[in-house]
């Protein structure tokens, strides 16, 4: 006896094959920030198009991206825009502000076969604006646009490249280690001058408002970078701010 698929995925089949969703091309454009008071302060935004189209820009124009140049580093399954087989919902954008409160804009992320799918859109900052239709990617497509933007530093700016190497240098296991100090947060700040803040913790303490310890590298774009990195690393693993922090 035959046994094919349900009454309702073999319906989709059909309606897939008269009405097939056509492939997109994808992209991701970054986009440094002209004022410094957005959440991820000074990391720059990384906005998804899709045919070449800013779709946040259309669907949420006040708002900013919830993706910025910070979540394109380390492993990149943890990336924002990962695909794989499980299906994912991502915040795509914000209102400067905690979504729950304000509201962002959704989709649901998932690979299937040679394709990367994103449905299930949602804004629940204004549910009055249609929002687009399923979009397809090509899935290889969709990798190597991941990849290239993940490895662009031509955009970054001298305190660009400071904060990344920052993030790079103090999570390599063989770096200088820091001890029972955590970092909290890392920030580039755009105002004058420019400079890059740490944010510092003991480890498995609880953060309290006032608890961190906040140390600055000043990124005048006169220096090499990776050497004033490196100098500001090995000062805080040697206790630059752990006698802050008793």
């Amino acid at each position: 006896m035959f046994s094919g698929p349900g009454p309702a995925i073999g319906w989709a089949m059909i309606a897939f094959m008269e009405h097939p969703v056509p492939i997109s091309s994808f992209g991701l454009r970054i986009v440094v920030p002209q004022h410094p008071q957005v959440i991820e302060q000074g990391w720059a935004e990384v906005r998804p198009l899709v045919d070449g189209r800013d779709l946040l820009a259309e669907i949420h124009p006040e708002g900013v991206s919830s993706c910025s140049s910070r979540h394109l580093l380390g492993p990149a399954e943890g990336w924002p825009f990962a695909a794989s087989d499980e299906p994912r919902q991502v915040e795509l954008s914000s209102n400067d502000c905690v979504t729950d409160c304000c509201g962002g804009v959704f989709v649901t992320i998932r690979r299937q076969g040679d394709r990367v799918l994103w449905t299930s859109w949602r804004n629940t900052h204004d549910n009055r604006v249609p929002v687009p239709a399923d979009v397809h990617f090509d899935a290889a497509q969709y990798d190597s646009e991941l990849a290239r933007a993940g490895a662009d530093a031509s955009w970054e700016e001298p305190v660009d490249t400071a904060a990344r190497l920052l993030v790079e240098e103090l999570a390599d296991p063989t770096g200088p280690q820091l001890g029972d100090l955590a970092v909290l947060a890392i920030t580039p700040e755009r105002t004058e001058p420019t400079r890059v803040t740490v944010h510092l913790g003991r480890r498995d303490v609880p953060w309290v408002p006032g608890g961190a310890v906040v140390r600055e590298l000043l990124v005048t774009g006169q220096e090499p970078v990776h050497e004033r990195v490196r100098q500001f690393v090995l000062r805080i693993a040697a206790g630059d701010a752990a006698s802050d922090l008793r």
